[in-house]
């Protein structure tokens, strides 16, 4: 269990890392909010998946296809907040 977890923030941490590297612009977060993003961003990237591909999420935590999941989940979820952050602000 305590091994899933530690996978778990490592994955968000890539997956938020590698996000905000991909989407313009500045993000003010820290690091707790990048792995959040990157966790989030998995969240998103595997209910796509088994949208798109009726995959079964029992085959296997570390698939290539799910870390690639999890960086595009995140790019969606960052996109997402950049534009909810900036439309806030220029209210």
């Amino acid at each position: 269990m305590l091994g899933l977890i530690i996978s778990i923030i490592v994955i968000g941490l890539i997956a938020g890392f590698i996000a905000r590297a991909v989407v313009p612009g500045k993000q003010d977060m820290s690091i707790l909010m990048t792995i959040v993003l990157g966790i989030v961003g998995s969240f998103i990237g595997g209910f796509l998946g088994f949208l798109i591909f009726q995959h079964d999420p029992a085959d296997g935590f570390f698939q290539p296809a799910g870390i690639i999941g999890s960086i595009i989940g995140a790019i969606i979820a960052l996109l997402i907040y950049v534009s909810v952050r900036r439309r806030s602000v220029a209210h």
